[in-house]
């Protein structure tokens, strides 16, 4: 992996107007769940999401990764403004198992106007599913403190399966596994893998919620999140790759779900395009690759190395499969970069939050373009990450919608305005270059 690509990758630690919040003594008046945003994504049945060639479905990255044994909020530049009487201790947050936080997160998600959201285990999957025969001979940062916080966001992720289901959402949810570390594939003293031991996790926790199953070419979808910079070509057997053979080699895997790839930062990584040449508009995989992504860079005036950044999209047949809107980008080094004592401390190919009184250009500009390559599948990015070192040092540097103390709670009404005119507008359909 490239230097340009480490400082935003989330394969660390764990990477990776009208609503308001009161707090009184320490305690959230929570909000009343609010109607769904159209009368069609009420009616829809009991029963999984089906996607098929003529839907437009709406996915919110969201992770359930916060708790007293879990991640915490210390170092974030952002708090939420939700909070847990069990956080205290450790500095404040909430406490994703929490009842009342479940609750109310889905409550907003539903406002927003999100078919699904994301669950989210993607790091350290070895250290959380395997023996510790094989801790101790392949994965030594796997301390027990460290495999005990990396459970409990498992625990966490597979609890609102239960949750949500018990709290009558209409809302599916996709895993998202974890495809980063070459270990997940090698085979514990069981013969099992670590990436078999998290597909049989969710696939048991789909079996027994089907309700929160997202179908996809007739099968429930998991999406394995593959890191940042990708190595195209398949003789050096990238882990990619090498993930694609194995699930050629484990029919009875394979049949049984529907995957899909999804990697970050697939604008500055030319290799993987459809076509050469500068870019001009959202650029198009190669259908070789097929990768979906976590997030895209959108910075059309910087001039620096692999500018100007366009978004990148999936295509299948006539239609977009994936594209994926964020709030904010991180330039190729991150989001701090101060070339003066008297500059704004930001890198020159950021994509902030804000621009010219208060209006939110990044994401503004990013759904024009999901308008007009209308997707089969829009991922928003994103609800809640909150950590280091993807989320940055104020409002303009972080990406996440979820209500917090550095930008309120107006993201829950831009984002489900936003939405609302996506499905008001089906748009036209993907092309290597858009105005």
């Amino acid at each position: 992996m490239s230097e340009s690509f480490e400082v935003v990758s989330r394969g660390g630690w764990f990477l990776r107007r009208r609503i308001h919040q009161y707090l009184l003594a320490g305690t959230i008046l929570f909000l009343s769940p609010f109607p769904p945003l159209t009368a069609a994504a009420a009616s829809r049945s009991a029963g999984p999401l089906v996607v098929d060639e003529n839907s437009h479905v709406v996915v919110m990255e969201y992770e359930a990764w916060f708790g007293p044994n879990a991640a915490t909020f210390q170092g974030s530049a952002a708090m939420p403004l939700l909070q847990s009487k069990d956080m205290k201790k450790v500095g404040g947050g909430y406490d994703s198992a929490d009842p009342a936080i479940i609750k109310q997160h889905l409550a907003w998600l539903e406002y927003m106007g999100a078919d699904a959201a994301t669950s989210d285990l993607t790091n350290n999957v070895s250290c959380i599913f395997n023996s510790e025969w094989f801790v101790k001979k392949y994965v030594p940062n796997c301390s027990a403190a460290f495999r005990l916080q990396n459970q409990t966001i498992r625990d966490n992720t597979g609890n609102i399966y239960s949750a949500w289901t018990k709290l009558g959402t209409r809302l599916g949810l996709i895993p998202i596994l974890g495809g980063i570390d070459e270990n997940v594939l090698l085979k514990d003293q069981d013969g099992k893998t670590a990436f078999e031991r998290e597909v049989e996790y969710f696939g048991s926790l789909l079996e027994k919620y089907p309700e929160r199953a997202v179908i996809y070419h007739d099968k429930p979808l998991m999406v394995i999140f593959l890191g940042a910079a990708q190595d195209p070509n398949r003789s050096d057997h990238p882990l990619w790759f090498q993930i694609r053979q194995f699930l050629r080699e484990h029919p009875e895997i394979n049949s049984k779900y529907t995957f899909k790839m999804m990697a970050g930062y697939l604008d500055s990584q030319p290799g993987l395009r459809a076509t050469q040449g500068k870019p001009h508009g959202p650029v198009k995989i190669n259908p070789a690759y097929g990768f979906w992504s976590w997030v895209d860079r959108l910075n059309p005036s910087c001039t620096i190395s692999l500018c100007p950044y366009y978004p990148s999209y999936n295509q299948v047949g006539s239609r977009v499969e994936n594209f994926t809107a964020s709030i904010a980008t991180a330039g190729q080094f991150g989001w701090q970069c101060p070339s003066g004592p008297t500059a704004p401390p930001y890198c020159p190919d950021d994509a902030l939050r804000f621009g010219a009184n208060g209006k939110y250009v990044t994401f503004d500009s990013f759904m024009k373009y999901a308008r007009k390559l209308s997707p089969i599948f829009l991922w928003v990015h994103q609800f809640n990450e909150f950590t280091l070192p993807d989320e940055g040092f104020d409002a303009n540097t972080n990406d996440d919608i979820e209500p917090a103390n550095l930008w309120g709670s107006g993201d829950l009404e831009i984002v489900r305005h936003q939405i609302l005119i996506y499905r008001q507008q089906p748009g036209a359909e993907g092309s290597d270059e858009l105005p």
